[in-house]
């Protein structure tokens, strides 16, 4: 089954809503089509040389590619600023209605995207690694942990290309102090300091092209080097349900800022930083 951007009709069954609600994600059929799945790869592209739809905000280098070690995992937020490929993707139906079921929630509204690429690994070496790490562990300045994360794969992605791995069911281990490890790239030691909380169940993501991952908040997840020739592409939307307020907590994100010179407690992420997705 394939659903296009503008799709209003994809709608889950128990059974996709009761493996979501057991193993923490969910994979989703094939959201877009291969046109659009080349015009995201070239927006990949445009992104990292620094070519830009939208205007170039403060926050980007006029040329994106000289801020990144060429062996590292690149990780950009807020593309949908940038990009209008990327944009219509994050904020689209498809998305959109996906995410709404899987929170229970009448309306989305998009926390911010990522555009993540994964270059070929050096043999034996760490650089592609992406620890195990809750979402959520980065996201406390938001009143609640029912958010989810799409990652769409923009080639088919398996183990061999530093797919991601879920460890099914973490996502009842409640919200884990120093769970911020995205960046650590050793996955023993982190397995060693998280395995304690219940049963280790790691499980790949494999991904055609097109199709997404959607995985709660709190699901611990992370990857391994990527050892094809070619890079790993994605992009993530990550969303919340409407509503979602700051909690006030001087927890480092950048989103706070968004809301403005005194962001206060109880005050909504809501507006043009964060729009309802797929309206």
């Amino acid at each position: 089954m394939t659903a296009t951007l503008h799709d209003r009709s994809l709608t889950l069954t128990e059974d996709d809503l009761t493996r979501y609600d057991t193993d923490g994600y969910w994979i989703s059929p094939k959201l877009i089509d291969d046109d659009q799945i080349a015009e995201l790869r070239r927006a990949h592209d445009r992104i990292w040389a620094g070519d830009f739809d939208g205007s170039n905000f403060p926050e980007y280098p006029a040329q994106v590619s000289d801020a990144y070690d060429p062996h590292a995992v690149r990780k950009l937020s807020n593309g949908w600023w940038l990009n209008d490929a990327v944009r219509d993707v994050v904020t689209s139906e498809a998305v959109g209605s996906i995410a709404r079921q899987l929170m229970r929630t009448e309306h989305a509204r998009l926390w911010h995207d990522q555009v993540i690429y994964k270059p070929p690994t050096r043999a034996g070496g760490q650089a592609g690694n992406i620890g195990w790490h809750q979402d959520c562990g980065y996201w406390q300045a938001a009143d609640t942990t029912n958010m989810i994360t799409a990652w769409i794969a923009l080639q088919d992605t398996d183990l061999n290309n530093g797919g991601m791995r879920s460890i099914a069911g973490s996502h009842r281990w409640d919200l884990i102090e120093g769970s911020d490890t995205f960046f650590d790239q050793n996955l023993e030691s982190l397995h060693d300091k998280y395995a304690h909380l219940g049963a280790w169940r790691d499980e790949p993501c494999v991904l055609p092209a097109g199709c997404a991952s959607f995985h709660h908040g709190l699901c611990f997840h992370g990857s391994g080097p990527n050892q094809t020739d070619q890079p790993r592409l994605s992009i993530v939307a990550h969303l919340m349900p409407d509503g979602t307020a700051y909690t006030g907590r001087p927890h480092n994100h950048g989103n706070v800022h968004l809301l403005g010179p005194r962001p206060r407690a109880g005050q909504k992420f809501e507006g043009d930083y964060f729009p309802v997705v797929g309206r």
